[in-house]
Parts: structure tokens; C-alpha cells; sequence
């Protein structure tokens, strides 16, 4: 099958990887032709180093690869993926499937990954979602991994399963793609709050707690918006809120911890090199949940100290202190 993967990032190429080792004609696209040229030359991602690219796997700077291609991955950051919707909407057709792998929340509009695309695309194919705990470093080494395809059209979700899955890549569907984007996106917020409970100094109790009060906060945002709350439970929620808030292959955890040991925000982002969309999600989660009114304490916290300045410390016992609370009498739990 012919696809296309339109973002080079370390994700893009793992994924690219995958659909080249099910036997796919994949060809990787970068925004940047000159990156394009040096992948081809050293057949290596300098984001994902020591992962070989094989002669199979096209390169490219043109976005003449989308012509003629079954299934188009979108693989850019956040906040590129409207410019890169736009620029394939001329290749598209009706029976193109287009995934995206990007997570993230519009800041301008609030909309999620798939709304972004089916808007600029003008809604001409089925899109899905991919997603789950997978770190672009452990998938370009074929170590294990589990994703969810997720689709409200039930073939198109099994589509994208049977593109992706094999022996090291394992692909559930789900027909939640609010659910599944939404987790996505939100528990980047936490990646970082965890990092900066790390750089502060406090350990495993704390980022437990940390950890499962904000998957309270998620699911009742997330529901409220009309996901399904056992997605919240599954691989797109505490599964790849686990991986993101436990491991310094996560960019949001490592600028978390960078920011909790005293650097501003900008010098942390700086420091790791890449997107940490954590960041730009923290805006949009409050203006989400302010807008639906969903009480999300420890977002409101990392969105005051990302944005306004405000100290980890500070909001750290502003959290302990809050009111009494009974867990299993909240309106929304797992």
C-alpha cells in the first residue's frame, strides 16, 4: 500500500519505520528540504540516532509523494497541523485515509488534531487517530508497543490497524476518537507538572498523587466534551499518561524537571531541543475547561506557572491545602 508520512520528526520516522517493516511503499516527508537531503545521505533521523533508516524508506522534500497514496500520516507538531492539512488537501481523495499522530489542542480555536484536519481538508476523506504510550525511541528499536486506532467509522479504524500492526506494534481499535485525542493532548499538561515535582525534589508519593488526581481532572473534562470514560482507562489515557510522566525519553518531563530546578520556561524548552507541547496544551486545557466549566485545579496550577510565573512551590501547598474532598462521591472518576 502506498503512504505518505508528512512530518520527520522522531515520531514520523518511527512510524514510518513500522509501515516499511509491514512491506508498505512509504515515503517520509520533511517541510525541509535540505533535512530531506542529509536523511537520504546518512540514512539516519538525528532525532532518533542510532536507528538506522533502511534504502526502502523514500525521503522526501516534495509533497508530490501524497499523489496516488491509500493512507496520508500526519505526523507534525501541534501547532503546524492546519499549515500541513492545507498544503495536502490537493492531493486527497475520497478513499484516502488520513491518520493523525500529532497531540495537541488548537490555541486559537480548541480544536483537536482530527477537527483541525477535517476542516482545512474540507472533511474529503475518513480521519483517524493514533495513539497510546509510545515513545518514538523505543518504537524505532521495535521494542513492544501499544497503540489505539481510533475512528467513529469502525473500517477506517480497522484500516489503519491492519496498516500499522505486526509483532512489535500492537493496534486496538476504538471508536472514541474525542476520547483518545483529548487524553492525548491533556496528559502532556501533566508530563511536565510531574517533571517539575522531580526538579523540586519530591518524589514518588507525590507524583502518584499527581498522576491520578489529574486523570480525575481529564475524564471529567474529557466527558464533558463527549469522550467516553473508559478511554480515560485504557492506552490513550493512564497508559500513555504513565509512559509521558516516568520517562526522561519524554521532552514535557524533561522540561518539567529543567523548570522545577530553576530555569525559566523558555530556557527549559531551549535546553531540550525539541516541541514540548505540554506547554502550548496548558493554555488551551483552561480555556477548554473554563469555557465548560469544569473544575480542573491542578491544569488552572501548571497553566499559572508556564504563563504567569507564578512558583512550583507555591502552588504545590495551594493544592495540599484545598478543601476536603470524597473520592468515590466525585461526579466523575474512572
Amino acid at each position: 500500500m502506498k503512504t505518505a508520512v508528512l512530518g520527520s520528526g522522531g515520531w514520523g520516522t518511527a512510524l514510518a519505520l513500522v509501515l516499511c517493516d509491514n512491506g508498505h511503499d512509504v515515503t517520509l516527508w520533511s517541510h525541509s528540504p535540505e533535512k530531506a537531503e542529509q536523511m537520504q545521505k546518512t540514512r539516519e533521523n538525528p532525532l532518533l540516532k542510532g536507528v538506522p533508516l533502511p534504502e526502502a524508506l523514500h525521503i522526501t522534500g516534495s509533497l508530490d509523494c501524497l499523489s496516488g497514496a491509500e493512507m496520508v500520516v500526519s505526523a507534525a507538531p501541534s501547532f503546524a497541523v492546519r499549515a500541513t492539512g492545507e498544503k495536502a488537501r490537493p492531493y486527497l481523495r475520497p478513499e484516502t485515509v488520513l491518520v493523525t499522530v500529532s497531540k495537541g489542542i488548537e490555541r486559537e480555536t480548541g480544536l483537536r488534531m482530527s477537527q483541525i484536519l477535517q476542516e482545512t481538508t474540507g472533511n474529503i476523506c475518513k480521519v483517524a487517530a493514533l495513539s497510546g504510550p509510545s515513545h518514538a525511541e523505543e518504537v524505532g528499536r521495535k521494542l513492544p508497543t501499544g497503540c489505539v486506532s481510533a475512528c467513529p467509522d469502525r473500517a477506517a479504524a480497522r484500516f489503519v490497524q491492519d496498516a500499522f500492526m505486526n509483532d512489535y506494534f500492537r493496534v486496538y481499535t476504538s471508536y472514541d476518537i474525542i476520547g483518545v485525542e483529548l487524553a492525548a493532548a491533556l496528559k502532556n499538561v501533566i508530563a511536565l507538572s510531574c517533571g517539575i515535582c522531580t526538579g523540586l525534589g519530591l518524589q514518588d508519593n507525590t507524583k502518584a498523587l499527581l498522576m491520578t488526581r489529574s486523570m480525575a481532572e481529564l475524564t471529567r473534562l474529557g466527558e464533558q466534551l463527549g469522550g467516553t470514560r473508559r478511554t480515560f482507562g485504557g492506552l490513550a489515557g493512564m497508559g500513555d499518561l504513565i509512559v509521558t510522566c516516568t520517562s526522561l525519553h519524554s521532552r514535557n518531563y524533561r522540561a518539567g524537571i529543567l523548570i522545577g530546578q530553576g530555569r525559566t520556561v523558555q530556557e527549559a524548552m531551549e535546553e531540550v531541543g525539541a516541541v514540548v507541547e505540554g506547554y502550548y496544551a496548558a493554555e488551551s486545557v483552561c480555556q477548554l475547561a473554563e469555557k465548560e466549566q469544569v473544575e480542573m485545579p491542578i491544569c488552572r496550577c501548571a497553566y499559572e506557572v508556564l504563563y504567569h510565573g507564578k512558583q512550583a512551590r507555591e502552588v504545590v501547598g495551594e493544592l495540599m491545602g484545598r478543601a476536603k474532598k470524597d473520592e468515590l462521591l466525585e461526579r466523575t472518576w474512572m
